[in-house]
This record gives structure tokens, C-alpha cells and sequence, in this order.
């Protein structure tokens, strides 16, 4: 029935049971509004229909349909949009799981053929008369298979005929690698295909060196990802530089370059590496788009790269990517990375960082899947981010934390960097560079705010080894318990020497006088293996009087390596003092920690671990503590830790700021060693029972409260009713699809818990919901609806609240359906915090 103008119009319109349609104008001034708020209020609405005319013969109750409707169809079509999405990467996926299932096929046939071959082998030599001894045959055998494996090709000039020999070998090699069995390729542990999936990521498994292989979906097109992947330092951390010293083309429409690489040492116990190579980049007949590398030496006949100080020749064996365009969109793309890396050169403790092939999937073949992912991601969706800047500004500012630390970590000569002498100990490097315009560039002279050094930048480092500490549960707890191990007067004065003021060098003192931090997220990734977010230190100052002057210090940190499942992945903790612009043009002097795992057996975890670790510094010695036993394989797990921290200088008080870096330095690694000692499980906890639930008492007490007060309250189950144990209701309330929120007693309440969806709500952490008030996120309809309905909380024990809008940490509203709060009751009855639960929440 059409709506018209009029008495009748108006009548039909109210007649609620009949189905009311819109003109195009009316369609077009609700859709205005839809855009610029999907769920308006009921004044909303009403002040809708009177700045439009056009909608005074539509009751409000009407509009209100219209709006349910539409955000209806926005739902269908977006969940319409994510299935589409979904089967296309099942197609994608299911064919390379039936080429991997025809290349396993083969190996097998290859395999029975082999064995059936040894076997005539054996009876032949067993039943000859003029040979009794097998020994000749089997050494004929072994013979024969060595020279089919490793075939002797006569050497090759540097000519470009010659450089394209190398270059069809190459390639021949790595499609073999890439789709058929010249490696012998197992499953990654803990990678399991499907839909959600980054891919299927398999390793080596008795081949030379270490190699890893990926086959995934991107939505990106073929030659926009080959360009992609070729700029290897804008996705590998790290790879410090990649120079093209030759370039050609081939007459068969292909590309020859001559490149020489250089890669970052992880740690100060190892040498970097480099690599000299030939990539040859190509169209196969199929359309299919070839990368492939290797590196060149002697016995090839192609050209040589002279050794480089401080660098150790790696060696990379026929690797590359195969690029293929897929059906509906994107690429279907095949990684091999194939490496030697020399670990004969690194000590024996390090050795399997640089044996293991689940290294180097995690560290190479993984990242630039994740990166590809990141940028269709980016391209497909509009993207949220954090200070209105753009992902790419984001992701050049992760890249420049990443490449400053590494720097910091290496202390290469060539950007300036020397050794100073130590006071006795060699347990704290000291490294100098008076020189920093060769790490910073044009940057250094030119940043607004700057001052210019009369002196330079100094750089204090060390390495230690951990034992039964999961490098994830270390960074986690250093990024949420900075004042553990941090001293806020060094934070002070490394903020205030990028500036103009001169500062004088304080003391070192470990947990000494500052104030709160806050952490502010700026970006994740797609898979939330990296986190860019801002730090506001409070009250932070060089005395007492500067502190309470509330002087706040902003810090830049990016923390990454945080999923315990996550096997052979490092974690790194990486921070910067900035001003509080964030201009883009600001310098960053990066210091942290890196914890690499020296052992492949890491035991999945709860990621919840750290919710209150604090308490568990303060009980005392770690035999004399009650300690929560984490994993079964955690204690057979070895770390190594990397800290450094860098601070600028003038040359007069070079000395001083040295004796203060290393006290500093030397006090932080004892702060870490007492943090993994509260951290790693007790070494008696095998002998003395039955190990203990992941998760803090305090937080399994909170959640059985919270279960139990909404049961006695409404009648009715908060989770499903198989979650029995303290430790599996604590982990089907920390994955609850609603927003679960715990708010104390008090004049001003203030948050103590939320669950996993609570903090993805209200854009926070575990540690900065404490600093957050009820009051901050409600808006004036829901603290009028709070204030009426608190009396009823405490007396009836529940309440429903209407919809409404909340506002994040970050500013942003976030619409929900309905919420309901209710009085949590401890064991005595007792009331002890305000429940909240708020369904079908989004950002609007």
C-alpha cells in the first residue's frame, strides 16, 4: 500500500498490520540518516520526522521498522559477502590440498618403486656366486642415487648466457621444490588448514639446510604480489638491505638481477648473515608468475661477491614463489624458502635457531603471508585505525621500531656505530655512535624538535639465557607490568634529551618513583600476532616535584610474538619516547627486549596468564612460593633474551650517561630474571601433586561468582551447562560472544574484569581497564538509565537496560541491542561487583 498525502495516508500509515512502501524521496532521506547513525534513538527518530517533511504522514513506530529492516539487510549482505569470500578460499584451498594429495601420491609411488628396487638389489647380491659381499652393490646403489641427486654441471661463465643457465636451472629446481618431491615436506606443528587458516605451511624434514614451503589464497592480483614480496624490507624484519647491482632482460621475456642481501643477527651472540644470489623473474606457458633465487658461488662459474666484515655467507638453495591467477579474483601463491645458515659459525646453545626449518617458516616463509594478508585486507575494507593516520604510516612506523632495534642489536660499523670500554664485566656491551646521521638520514637534521647533538648516541646491550619461561608469557607480562622492571626516572630523561631543555643524568633506580601507564592502541595486524600502540607513562618526572607536576611521557611500542601456540616464534617488546604529536617525521631511538625460544616443544596455553602475575613478585623466593605449573613441556624450554636501550649524549657527559646505561641495563636483567623466576613453574611442582589450572584464583573465583549471581538472579544458565570446571568457565567467559564487564562498588566505578569481546569494546587491555570508568563509556541517556535503574540492581539483583551506545577508550561509539546487569554475589552473599553484559554489540 502506498503512503500518500492526506487523512487517508496518515490512517493507512497507522494501521500497523499493513505493509507501508516509501517513495523514492522518503527512501532516500531515511537512508542519509542510516549512514550517519544505523540505530537512532526515539528523539532521534522523531526529530527526523520533523526536518522532513516528507516523512510527516509515517508514524515513528513505522521508521523504526524501516531501520530494523535495513540493518537486517546490512547484515545479510555483509554475512552474504563473508560466505563468498569463505568459499572461495575452500575452492582455493581444497585444489592445492588435491595437488598436495597427487604430490603425495607420486611420492608415494616413487617411494615403493625405491624400496622394490633395493629389495632386487639385496636378493641379487645374497644369491651371487662370484660376489658374497652386498657391500659393492649397496655402495653402487648409494653411488648411483648420490650422482642423480646431485648432478655435476661443468662450470658457467658470468656471461648473460651463462647467468641464464644458472637461471633455468634455478627455476627447474624450485618448481620441483614448489610442486613436486625434491624435498620431503611434513606438516608444520600446530598449522592445520582451512578456512581461517594463513595457509598450509609444511617444513623440511632431512634435506640440506632448513626449508619451509606455504601455499595460500591473497586477494591481491599476481604481479602486484610478486612486487610485493620482491621488496623484501618492507615485510621482512629481518633483512636490513637488498641492493641490485645488476639487471637484465632475457630474450625469452624474463628478468635477471644480481642482488646482494644483507640480513640482521636476532641476537648479540651471532654474526649477521648475507647472501649474494641470482633472481630470475618469469612467465611460465600456463600464465603462472615465477620468482625464484639462489645464491651463486665458485663452483657455478658465476660471478663473486667478496667477503663482507661482520657478515657470515649464508647460502640460499633454489627458492622463490610461484604466483598463479585464481578464479573470481586474488592469486594462489607457493613460497619455498630454502637456506644453509652456516650454523657451524653461531654457539652450540644457538645452533637450532639456525637449524630449525620451523624457524624459519615462523620468521620468513609465514611473514610474508601475513604481510600479503595485511595488505588485501587494507585494500578490500575500510580499515579503523587510531589517531586517524593511515596503514601505511602505521606499518612505516612498526618498520622503523623494528629496523632501530635491530640496528641497536648489531652495532655494524658501517652507520658509525664502535666499542667503548667496560668497567671490568663483560656482561653489558657499551657501543657508541657519534655519528647518528648515518642511522637517522636526512630525518636527523630536519626533524622539528630535534636538537643537535653535541655528542651522540649510546647504546647499551646484553643476552641472556632463560630456562622454562614462554617467551610470550614474558613479553606479555613486561608489556603490561612496565613499573616491574622499568625506572621512570631513566623514561624521564630519555624523553627529555630528544629535546631542547638540557636534562641532567639521574640514577638508576628499578621501580623507583612514577606513575600509571595507559596503553593506547594504534594498529594490529589481521591475526593479531603484532600490536602499534601508544604508552602514556603519568606523572612521570626526574624528581618527585617534576612528577607531581604530571609531566606525561608518550612512548611508541610495538609488541609482537604474544600466541603462545605460535611455535619456533620469538616475542619482542620494542618502544621509542615520542612527542605527543606522532608526527611522522619524528625520530625514534628504539630500546626492548627480544625472547627468542631455543627449543621446538612449546605447549599451548591460556593467553590469560598475566592477570595477576604482579602479586606473585611479591610473595617471595621461588622455592618457597606456590608456583602455577603452565604446560607439560615447559620445563625443557630454553630462551635466549635480548635487551637493548638506547639514549643520546652530549660528549661531555658521555662517560656518566655510560655508567648510568650500564647500572641500568644490569638492573633490568636482574628484574627480568626475578620476573621469569615468578613466571617459570616451581621445579618441585611434578613431586608435590597434581599441577593447578591456568589463571590466577582470583580470577576462577571471579568467574564462578559471576556464573552463579546471573543463575540465582535470572533462573538461567550464563554459559552452557558442560563448562563444570573452574578453568573451562573461566575460558567460555573470557570467549563469550557478548561484552562481560565487571564494575566495582564504589562512588565512581571503575572496571576490574572484562572478557576477551568486553576489551575489543571498549579498545583496551586487561591492565588500562583499571583505569577506566563507568561513567567514561556511557552516554547521557545510559547514565540517566544507570542512575534510575542501580536501586533496582541492588535490590531486585538485575536489571535490563535498553539499547544504547557506549564510547571506547579510543572515543569510538559502539551501538548494542540490549544489555542486562546484575549484582555479583561472593561466597557469603555478599555483594562484590556490578555484572555487565551487552549483546549484539558494533562499532557504529
Amino acid at each position: 500500500m502506498a503512503v500518500t498525502s492526506g487523512k487517508e495516508g496518515k490512517s493507512s500509515s497507522m494501521d500497523q498490520g499493513k505493509y507501508v512502501r516509501y517513495t523514492a524521496e522518503q527512501v532516500e532521506a531515511l537512508e542519509r540518516l542510516y549512514h550517519d547513525c544505523p540505530k537512532p534513538s526515539s528523539i532521534r527518530r522523531q526529530q527526523l520526522i520533523r526536518e522532513c517533511p516528507i516523512l510527516s504522514n509515517i508514524e515513528p513506530k513505522q521508521i523504526k521498522v524501516w531501520f530494523q529492516n535495513r540493518r537486517c539487510r546490512e547484515k545479510q549482505r555483509k554475512e552474504a559477502s563473508r560466505l563468498q569470500a569463505v568459499n572461495r578460499k575452500l575452492s582455493a584451498m581444497n585444489k592445492l590440498l588435491m595437488e598436495e594429495n597427487d604430490r603425495l601420491q607420486k611420492q608415494v609411488s616413487q617411494l615403493v618403486y625405491e624400496n622394490g628396487y633395493f629389495r632386487q638389489q639385496l636378493q641379487n647380491a645374497s644369491i651371487a656366486t662370484t660376489d658374497t659381499s652386498c657391500e659393492s652393490v649397496v655402495t653402487s646403489v648409494k653411488h648411483q642415487q648420490q650422482n642423480h641427486l646431485t648432478p655435476r654441471d661443468p662450470p658457467r661463465d658470468a656471461s648473460p648466457a651463462g647467468l641464464l643457465s644458472i637461471a633455468e636451472e634455478t627455476l627447474t629446481e624450485f618448481l620441483s621444490k614448489a610442486k613436486g618431491n625434491a624435498v620431503e615436506w611434513i606438516q608444520m606443528p600446530g598449522m592445520k588448514p582451512g578456512p581461517d587458516a594463513i595457509g598450509i605451511v609444511t617444513i623440511s624434514h632431512g634435506c640440506t639446510g632448513v626449508a619451509a614451503r606455504a601455499c595460500s589464497l591473497v586477494g591481491i592480483d599476481p604481479t602486484k604480489v610478486a612486487e610485493i614480496l620482491k621488496d623484501r624490507t618492507s615485510w621482512l624484519r629481518d633483512c636490513r638491505s637488498v641492493d641490485v647491482l645488476t639487471a637484465f632482460s632475457t630474450g625469452n621475456g624474463g628478468t635477471i638481477e644480481l642482488l646482494y642481501m644483507q640480513m640482521y643477527a636476532p641476537t648479540t651472540l651471532a654474526s649477521a648473515r648475507d647472501f649474494w644470489t641470482l633472481r630470475y623473474t618469469s612467465v611460465l606457458e600456463d600464465g603462472s608468475l615465477v620468482v625464484c633465487e639462489r645464491s651463486l658461488s665458485g663452483t657455478q662459474g658465476g660471478p663473486s661477491m667478496p667477503a663482507v666484515q661482520q657478515f657470515v655467507r649464508a647460502e640460499m638453495q633454489p627458492s622463490g614463489y610461484l604466483i598463479r591467477p585464481c578464479e573470481g579474483g586474488g592469486s594462489l601463491i607457493h613460497i619455498v624458502d630454502h637456506m644453509d645458515l652456516e650454523p657451524w659459525s653461531v654457539p652450540e646453545v644457538l645452533r637450532p635457531l639456525y637449524e630449525s626449518s620451523t624457524v624459519l617458516a615462523q620468521k620468513v616463509t609465514m611473514s610474508a603471508l601475513r604481510h600479503l594478508r595485511q595488505i588485501a585486507q587494507e585494500v578490500s575494507s575500510d580499515v579503523v585505525l587510531g589517531w586517524g593516520r593511515q596503514p601505511a604510516a602505521l606499518r612505516t612506523f612498526s618498520q622503523r621500531l623494528c629496523k632501530g632495534f635491530n640496528e641497536a642489536v648489531n652495532g655494524f660499523t658501517d652507520d658509525g656505530w664502535s666499542l667503548m670500554g667496560n668497567d671490568g664485566m663483560e656482561d653489558v656491551t657499551i657501543l657508541i655512535n657519534s655519528s647518528p646521521s648515518k642511522l637517522f638520514g636526512q630525518q636527523f637534521a630536519s626533524s622539528d624538535g630535534l636538537p643537535a647533538l653535541g655528542g651522540g648516541i649510546l647504546c647499551a646491550k646484553a643476552s641472556m639465557l632463560l630456562q622454562n619461561v614462554p617467551p610470550a608469557l614474558l613479553v606479555r607480562f613486561l608489556r603490561e607490568h612496565r613499573s616491574e622492571w622499568a625506572d621512570s626516572n631513566i623514561d624521564a630523561y630519555s624523553a627529555a634529551s630528544w629535546k631542547a631543555t638540557p636534562c641532567t643524568v639521574p640514577s638508576s633506580r628499578i621501580g623507583g618513583f612514577g606513575g600509571g601507564q595507559v596503553i593506547l592502541p594504534l594498529a594490529h595486524t589481521v591475526e593479531h600476532e603484532e600490536f602499534l600502540e601508544v604508552i602514556k607513562l603519568e606523572n612521570n618526572g626526574l624528581t618527585q616535584e617534576e612528577a607531581l607536576l604530571s609531566r606525561d611521557m608518550f612512548l611508541l611500542q610495538l609488541c609482537s610474538g604474544l600466541d603462545e601456540n605460535a611455535v619456533g616464534a620469538c616475542a619482542e617488546l620494542v618502544f621509542a619516547p615520542i612527542d605527543a604529536s606522532l608526527a611522522d617525521s619524528s625520530p625514534l631511538l628504539p630500546s626492548g627486549f627480544r625472547v627468542i625460544p631455543l627449543d621446538s616443544g612449546m605447549d599451548g596455553n591460556s593467553p590469560n596468564r598475566t592477570l595477576d602475575l604482579a602479586s606473585a613478585l611479591e610473595i617471595g623466593s621461588a622455592g618457597s612460593r606456590t608456583s602455577v605449573d603452565y604446560g607439560g613441556n615447559s620445563g625443557n624450554l630454553r630462551s635466549v633474551l635480548t635487551i637493548a636501550f638506547q639514549f643520546t649524549f652530549e660528549n661531555h657527559l658521555r662517560e656518566n650517561v655510560a655508567s648510568m646505561a650500564r647500572q641500568y641495563v644490569r638492573g633490568v636483567v636482574a628484574s627480568v630474571q626475578r620476573v621469569a623466576m615468578a613466571l617459570a613453574p616451581s621445579r618441585l611442582g611434578s613431586h608435590l601433586g597434581p599441577r593447578l589450572p591456568p589463571g590466577t584464583p582470583e580470577a576462577l573465583t571471579l568467574a564462578r561468582w559471576v556464573c552463579q549471581s546471573y543463575r540465582f538472579h535470572l533462573g538461567v544458565e550464563l554459559l552452557r551447562p558442560n563448562s563444570e570446571v573452574n578453568e573451562s568457565l573461566l575460558k567460555t567467559l573470557w570467549h563469550h560472544s557478548d561484552a562481560i564487564m565487571c564494575c566495582s562498588l564504589k562512588s565512581l566505578p571503575v572496571f576490574t574484569f572484562a572478557n576477551q569481546a568486553g576489551l575489543d569494546m571498549l579498545e583496551t587491555t586487561l591492565v588500562a581497564l583499571q583505569d577506566i570508568s563507568l561513567e567514561k563509556i556511557l552516554d547521557d541517556n545510559g547514565r540517566k538509565s544507570f542512575c534510575s535503574d542501580i536501586a533496582q540492581i541492588m535490590q531486585q539483583g538485575y536489571a535490563y537496560l535498553p539499547a544504547g551506545v557506549c564510547v571506547s577508550s579510543m572515543g569510538r561509539p559502539a551501538s548494542y541491542d540490549r544489555a542486562i546487569a546484575w549484582k555479583v554475589l561472593n561466597d557469603e552473599e555478599n555483594p562484590h561487583c556490578i555484572a555487565f553484559m551487552f549483546m549484539n554489540w558494533s562499532f557504529v
